[in-house]
This record gives C-alpha cells, sequence and structure tokens, in this order.
C-alpha cells in the first residue's frame, strides 16, 4: 500500500509539472538562451484542465490515506517506528506546496522576463509604424512576456503588447529604425507562428 501511495504522489508530481510545462519551457528558453524551443510544449494546452484535476485528485487521495485513521491489527511489529521521510507527513507536505507552485506558475512566470521599458525618441510622427500579428501557439502570460521581451531587444520599437487570449501581438516601431521583416524575424525566433 505503502509503495502505491508513493507511486501515486509522484504521478501527482509529474502531472502538475505537466501541466506548466508549456508555461515553464519559455523561461527555461530565456535562461539557457535558446528561445526558438519556448513554444514547444504548447500542444498540451488542450490538456491542462485534465492535468490539472489529475493532479488535485492525487493529492486529495493521498492526504486522505494518509489521515485516516488505521484500522488495529495485531502484530509482533514495532509500532512505535519512525516512518521514511518519503512517507511523512511533511514530505507530502512539500510534495503538496511544490505541484501548487507548478500549477500556479501561468500566473507568475512572467515575472522571470526581465523589464523591458525602454525610452525611444523619433524624430517625426511619419515615421511611427504600427503592425498587428496574429500569433499561434501562446497559452499564458509568459508566453506574452517572451515575444514582448523578444521583440523589445530590437532598436526603434516603442511599444510591444502582446495578448494570449485573443492570439495577437501589437507593435509600435520607428520605420527609419527596423523593418516589418525584422520584427516578424524576432517574433519567429520564439518558436511562435505568425499566422497570415
Amino acid at each position: 500500500m505503502k509503495a502505491k501511495s508513493n507511486s501515486l504522489v509522484g504521478a501527482g508530481i509529474i502531472s502538475a509539472i505537466a501541466a506548466s510545462l508549456c508555461c515553464i519551457t519559455p523561461v527555461l528558453a530565456l535562461i539557457s538562451g535558446t528561445s526558438g524551443v519556448a513554444s514547444t510544449f504548447s500542444w498540451m494546452e488542450p490538456f491542462k484542465p485534465y492535468l490539472i484535476g489529475f493532479t488535485v485528485l492525487v493529492l486529495i487521495f493521498a492526504w486522505y490515506n494518509k489521515l485516516k485513521t488505521k484500522k488495529e491489527v495485531e502484530c509482533d511489529c514495532d509500532e512505535n517506528e519512525k516512518p521514511k521521510f518519503i512517507q511523512s507527513k511533511t514530505f507530502l507536505s512539500i510534495i503538496t506546496i511544490f505541484a501548487g507552485i507548478m500549477l500556479a506558475f501561468p500566473y507568475y512566470s512572467h515575472l522571470f522576463y526581465p523589464n523591458t521599458n525602454k525610452q525611444v525618441v523619433y524624430v517625426s510622427q511619419t515615421n511611427v509604424g504600427e503592425i498587428q500579428y496574429k500569433i499561434e501557439g501562446m497559452t499564458c502570460l509568459g508566453c506574452e512576456a517572451h515575444i514582448e521581451n523578444e521583440v523589445n531587444a530590437l532598436e526603434g520599437i516603442i511599444e510591444v503588447s502582446a495578448d494570449y487570449k485573443n492570439a495577437s501581438t501589437s507593435i509600435k516601431y520607428d520605420k527609419t529604425k527596423v523593418s516589418e521583416k525584422a520584427l516578424e524575424k524576432a517574433i519567429l525566433k520564439t518558436g511562435y507562428k505568425i499566422i497570415e
């Protein structure tokens, strides 16, 4: 029974990580400098509610098994034997907190991106261009931050705003300093696709 409980806790952790994998990958890509792999796990987004539900059910079941009263069974074993750490409430608490942090990752992942606000000076209003792209593959705030970070690295960007809910990115830029081709290249570098 103990081995079954431990494997369920392991399954809960794996599903918690899998539920947030599409949002963890862009942050890991930023840290490692390989931003092109950012959208690798975006295909998992439709399964996210099921993975979250599975994680919650597994943790509820694990806590139920840990807290339920045990039946008295007569045996010659030492009843005062302390359970192994991996079978303790402390370990299950750590696992529960870790799973919660992983499940909530999409809501705070944007904090891992550097602040890209910058002051851009342009000579004339006629030099300012605005363009909006439809983007495929964005699934959370982390995806938005990843695209915004990559585009803001270009010279001449006045404002960039990505929106995963509408699958779009709006860019205001100085046409004398950056081209539309460079904007598209920066977006494609993140691994997300521009929809024509």
